[in-house]
């Protein structure tokens, strides 16, 4: 049993290794997942607001990257206006980013998401973190987050 784990775990890690050798360097005009164009692509503000009248928007959505998952790039977040990141995952974990497309610009093309996190969950997280009960008080808004499944991703710039 004990040889057959050992044996899974090297397989895992040989494994990583391949996905994290063939994922292309971020430049102008690379592609990772289902193939897209910049055509027809909204920014996160437009998405904002477009969002505010629909829980979700399908279709393109073009953004600078501020952060890309350190272990395997498995995740990635766009910049906005308001400081508020936009996580983005890909569809079915089908494909990663490199760590080089921080500070790149993309569009993304797949359905966007508005989640509510209440007030009180809020709190409770907030508790949870060790914060004062000052700062638990002040928490009187519920956080609107915005999430995107992405099912391609073209670097632009």
């Amino acid at each position: 049993m004990k040889k057959i784990f050992q044996l899974a775990v090297l397989l895992m890690l040989c494994v990583m290794g391949v996905v994290q050798a063939q994922i292309k360097p971020a430049q102008a005009g690379v592609s990772y997942g289902k193939t897209i164009t910049v055509q027809n692509a909204i920014n996160t503000e437009v998405l904002n607001k477009a969002l505010l009248n629909d829980s979700v928007y399908n279709g393109k959505i073009t953004g600078r990257v501020v952060e890309v998952c350190k272990k395997k790039g498995c995740f990635m977040k766009l910049e906005q206006a308001n400081g508020a990141p936009i996580m983005v995952q890909f569809t079915d974990y089908a494909y990663f980013m490199p760590q080089d497309i921080v500070g790149k610009t993309v569009v993304v093309e797949g359905k966007a998401k508005v989640k509510e996190t209440p007030v009180e969950r809020l709190r409770h997280y907030a508790a949870d973190a060790g914060k004062t009960k000052e700062e638990i008080a002040a928490i009187k808004e519920p956080k609107r987050d915005i999430g995107i499944m992405a099912d391609g991703v073209l670097v632009v710039k």
